[in-house]
């Protein structure tokens, strides 16, 4: 019986991290979701700062996927 535990064990730890990392990259979807979303609320009440705001959701896009980019690196990185 310990066998077979030991066999399903290695099977399943190749996909670990790869369920990991759906899973985390839940978070920067939904921040992604909401910093669109807000921005174009924000534009549809004041379109004069549309340009202000614009430059603020493409800097929040870019520091939530940079935060995906890191988690897809660092299973390759320590990793065995």
């Amino acid at each position: 019986m310990s066998a077979l535990q030991s066999l399903a064990a290695e099977g399943l730890s190749g996909s670990v991290g790869s369920i990991g990392y759906g899973l985390a990259a839940i978070g920067p979807g939904v921040g992604v979701g909401i910093i669109f979303g807000n921005g174009t609320q924000a534009m549809a009440r004041q379109p004069e700062a549309a340009g202000l705001i614009r430059a603020n959701q493409i800097l929040g896009f870019v520091l939530c996927e940079a935060l995906a980019l890191i988690g897809l690196v660092m299973p390759f990185v320590y990793g065995p």
